[in-house]
């Protein structure tokens, strides 16, 4: 009977054994198929012909359905992947990086709950109480992340008016030892009083503001850009590409230092498109931008009220 049992422990831990193996065996062919995939979806790119306002390593594409919104950039970016999977895939840095865009007022992250958080408070692109911010609450993913592949997924079910199910996603492969693949996605859905709210801002404050993707060319040669709601998502999926590139570009300094350099080289980042994404002058954005950084380093932020 002991010979027994203990041939059935043994049996046991081999077929325990097993099953981790081939589920480890499993996710690394996963994580190969889909570093592969990235790749070639990047290779695709550079050699597809096509009008560009974008540098050749920098790639945006849009889509807008009846009730939805997306935008994707793909981009290769100076950072080490190593050093892109050791920032991205923990939720305290997202913060730092989320605080960048003009429209971010306050963030703050919770690694205590499952999943892991981060609450947002979204508001004007000028200085805002946080009491007249709207909430958002993103579970923070880290879906896939091995020597092979990198993606992070950021999901809020409610945002402002009757916008719903947003998006920010971000996958990561190594180029070399210096350079990485990187694709961010930014998506949301909304319905009749968002699409209403967005046709108001359209014909206002939005008249004349345009995305990335060249549509046409007039007479003179210049370049149409995609305006209305592509144009949104494609300025704020840039935004969100940005900050992503300049708290990487600002990481390996000192705190203090890192959130200065980040801020300032994500301005000058969109200023390389000011036809797109000028908003405000650098000393505002600084001015207010560092008010909002140690706003959120040093209070919490208010009680929700659900």
């Amino acid at each position: 009977m002991k010979q027994r049992a203990r041939a059935s422990a043994i049996f046991g831990a081999w077929l325990v054994a097993t099953c981790v193996w081939a589920g480890l065996a499993h996710g690394q062919t996963a994580d190969r198929a889909a570093s592969a995939a990235l790749r070639e979806r990047f290779a695709q790119l550079r050699a597809a012909p096509e009008s560009r306002s974008l540098p050749k390593s920098l790639y945006l594409q849009s889509r807008e359905s009846s009730d939805s919104l997306q935008g994707d950039i793909y981009a290769l970016v100076d950072h080490p992947y190593n050093e892109v999977r050791r920032v991205l895939s923990r939720v305290q840095p997202w913060c730092n990086i989320l605080i960048l865009h003009l429209n971010v007022k306050y963030c703050g992250a919770s690694s205590t709950g499952s999943p892991e958080a981060l609450r947002v408070g979204v508001g004007r692109k000028t200085d805002q109480p946080l009491a007249d911010a709207y909430w958002m609450r993103f579970a923070f993913d880290v879906a896939r992340d091995s020597d092979e592949y990198l993606s992070v997924v950021l999901l809020a079910p409610d945002g402002p008016l009757s916008t719903r199910d947003y998006v920010i996603q971000v996958e990561a492969v190594a180029l070399d030892d210096r350079r990485s693949l990187v694709h961010v996605a930014y998506a949301y859905s909304y319905g009749t009083l968002a699409r209403s709210a967005m046709d108001v801002y359209l014909a206002t404050l939005g008249r004349g503001k345009v995305g990335f993707s060249v549509v046409g060319q007039e007479p003179d040669g210049r370049s149409i850009f995609v305006g209305g709601v592509r144009g949104v998502v494609e300025r704020n999926t840039m935004r969100y590409y940005l900050a992503i590139d300049a708290y990487l570009g600002a990481y390996a300094l000192p705190a203090p230092q890192r959130s200065k350099k980040s801020l300032e080289d994500w301005f000058a980042a969109t200023e390389r498109h000011p036809r797109q994404l000028h908003e405000i002058d650098r000393s505002a954005y600084l001015e207010m931008k560092g008010r909002e950084v140690r706003r959120q380093e040093s209070a919490p932020p208010p009680p929700r009220k659900d």
